[in-house]
């Protein structure tokens, strides 16, 4: 018994030793994030809206037609990321759409019917802060819609987003998820700031009694549309600006797109007319200078001065 030991050992001893002459395999350094500070935050969020300028430019020159709906429970964070995705954008190419309830005329139109004539032309990005999915949420659970109407939406809403991607629309989903607690912080912070109470109304305050129910219906919703040629995209909100980032960021990867910036312009001079006379700044009737900036200015080179580009 001894002796097998030995041999054991010796054995062991000599792949202890064949094992040192082999190249040792190189370490893979794990890659460290960025700590999430306010400085980051910012800088990646100014990155991410200059590739939004360059997306902008693609859509426009491809003539591109793209649909973007945002959805979620109220104060989820859906107007915080709309509001940073068209900051520095083209109205006139990327424009928001968030309407009011139907008039009595409208419920009396196929549901889809309103939506329709908001729709993207070539060249053009609409985003729905809140869409047809009205219907499945909110209409569903505080009994704005029949059963019958509710049931044809869920039978008829795949289809129908089915048909727009036929004719050429790129449209994208998202859902913002928020916690419970952390959506009654956000109302209380609204109820509490007058900057912010406009956000809430009766039916946000509904909303709270009826948690249980909106997510039932949201659970309805996904199974109906949650279809692999238009899929939802969730996105955690608890944190505000993780959810912009990873939200803008998404949205960037979903339209493959090239960088057509345009060359550096040079700002033609100026041309001056020796006979033309202005007219006297007295007049012309001025807002009241109520924080100081001055209105001392010389009326022959007014014209002339310098003004901040930020102004």
């Amino acid at each position: 018994m001894s002796k097998q030991k030995t041999k054991n050992a010796t054995k062991a001893k000599k792949a202890r030793h064949e094992e040192a002459k082999l190249p040792k395999k190189p370490k893979l350094k794990k890659k460290k994030k960025k700590p999430f500070t306010k400085k980051f935050y910012e800088e990646e969020l100014f990155r991410l809206q200059l590739e939004l300028v360059k997306l902008q430019a693609w859509i426009k020159e491809k003539g591109l037609k793209v649909v973007v709906i945002f959805e979620g429970r109220d104060a989820a964070g859906k107007g915080g990321v709309i509001k940073r995705i068209t900051q520095h954008l083209n109205p006139r190419i990327c424009r928001v759409e968030a309407l009011p309830a139907p008039t009595e005329r409208e419920k009396t139109q196929w549901y889809f019917q309103r939506y329709v004539s908001l729709l993207p032309a070539a060249g053009e990005m609409v985003l729905f802060d809140r869409s047809w999915y009205n219907r499945a949420g909110v209409e569903k659970v505080m009994g704005f819609c029949t059963d019958e109407e509710y049931r044809e939406f869920l039978r008829s809403c795949p289809e129908f987003e089915r048909m727009l991607i036929r004719s050429g629309i790129i449209l994208i989903k998202y859902w913002f998820s928020v916690s419970d607690a952390e959506q009654e912080r956000r109302f209380q912070s609204r109820l509490h700031s007058p900057h912010k109470l406009w956000k809430l109304s009766p039916m946000d305050l509904e909303s709270r009694t009826r948690w249980v129910e909106y997510s039932k219906a949201k659970d309805v919703m996904f199974a109906h549309t949650d279809t692999k040629q238009s899929p939802w995209w969730v996105v955690p909100s608890d944190n505000k600006k993780l959810a912009r980032l990873n939200c803008i960021s998404h949205l960037l990867s979903q339209i493959p797109y090239e960088d057509i910036t345009p060359e550096p312009i040079e700002l033609p001079k100026r041309t001056h007319h020796s006979g033309y006379v202005r007219p006297p700044m007295s007049d012309q009737t001025f807002v009241p200078d109520r924080y100081g900036g001055g209105y001392d200015f010389n009326e022959e080179n007014y014209d002339e001065l310098e003004w901040d580009p930020d102004d």
